[in-house]
């Protein structure tokens, strides 16, 4: 249930001691990446830490597009959001999923922390913007979910994660600084917000990833990632998702500077949230698998609510997680191929396939 970050290109003691510990998850971000090879050879090693067959490891990262994408050159530079939404083009949507779950794929990557469904309603918002598809939720909502059903059906699939429910457009706060909170009613939330994670469940997506921010209306006290109100009440039992939530990095100033780490894993494990992120500090992972262990002790969790969580995760690997491959000639071809470009070519030129997505070269692994 503990999501791991750790620095630099090649496995560190502190990240071995967390894996043999029990973690199963790890991120990856633009510090632990030098090249194609390295970041294969990196992924390879860090799976193969465990057992393949009885404790896979799943390795994720955020390549969203636009600014949010933690692998350049040589990989495939994919436009932003705002620049895909405004082709208003679902087989462009589903072309770019394809595209970036063969090249993350290729080097031993299993989910894709994307796509954003965050509707762009607010231009002040200092940290969504043109990570948005769309100020229209349908269009959010549509581009979304054919981004997902490129990610998760191509030729080699990867995990989709849509973000962050319940909609982080309309605040004028970066939850990365501090806890932003917005009024908005259930009403409101129904019209703008939830519509492009109702078409991302409904598109099968594989986790959902929650927002730290207050919805006053519905729970004041609690940002959403720590809420009961929101995360059973709102997205398991009124959306009816039964699949993984992986909340937002913990180490976010909107948690650890109003919540503290510890409890705040104790508090989003009882609303309803099945991994955490934690990204940066070996401590603070340490104490955040530690508070839960207390708060099973102290039967504050269950072990019933444990079982849950981890019977959604198993689901997830048993489908997304894959032995890994090492570097060969045909992942190099893959990185970055001109086939990849030429899609990216016709979202900046915003020119619509023509041919089928089912029949386009992409899912092609022999093109």
């Amino acid at each position: 249930m503990i999501c791991v970050g750790f620095e630099g290109p090649t496995v560190p003691p502190t990240l071995r001691e967390l894996i043999h510990r029990g973690v199963r998850s790890v991120i990856l971000f633009t510090r632990n990446y030098e090249s194609p090879t390295q970041l294969t050879s990196l992924c390879h090693e860090i799976k193969s830490l465990r057992s393949l067959e009885s404790d896979p490891v799943l390795i994720c990262i955020d390549q969203e597009g636009g600014r949010v994408q933690r692998l350049r050159e040589p990989f495939t530079i994919i436009p932003s959001m705002r620049e895909i939404g405004r082709t208003n083009d679902p087989q462009l949507g589903r072309a770019i999923g394809e595209l970036q779950a063969r090249e993350l794929r290729a080097v031993n990557i299993d989910m894709n922390l994307a796509p954003v469904l965050d509707v762009d309603s607010n231009p002040a918002n200092p940290v969504i913007g043109e990570r948005s598809f769309s100020r229209d939720p349908d269009r959010v909502a549509t581009l979304g979910a054919a981004m997902i059903a490129g990610l998760q059906a191509s030729a080699d699939p990867i995990a989709a994660c849509g973000k962050h429910f319940p909609g982080h457009g309309d605040t004028s706060i970066d939850s990365h600084l501090d806890l932003p909170r917005i009024g908005h009613t259930i009403d409101r939330l129904e019209r703008v917000e939830l519509p492009p994670f109702r078409a991302a469940i409904e598109a099968n997506v594989a986790a959902i990833m929650t927002a730290h921010i207050v919805i006053e209306s519905i729970d004041p006290d609690l940002p959403a990632t720590i809420s009961d109100r929101i995360i059973t009440g709102i997205l398991r039992r009124q959306l009816n998702f039964d699949r993984v939530i992986i909340s937002d990095d913990l180490e976010m100033n909107a948690i650890a500077n109003h919540f503290g780490i510890e409890r705040a894993v104790v508090r989003g494990t009882l609303a309803g949230v099945d991994l955490f992120p934690i990204c940066h500090q070996p401590q603070r992972q340490h104490q955040a698998i530690d508070g839960l262990i207390d708060a099973v002790e102290r039967t504050e969790i269950s072990i019933q609510q444990l079982e849950r969580a981890n019977q959604r995760l198993d689901r997830l690997f048993q489908q997304f997680v894959k032995p890994p491959q090492v570097w060969s000639q045909s992942t190099a071809e893959i990185i970055g191929c001109p086939k990849h470009q030429a899609i990216v070519e016709r979202v900046r030129n915003r020119a619509p396939l023509v041919e089928s997505v089912h029949q386009s070269s992409i899912v092609n692994r022999e093109s």
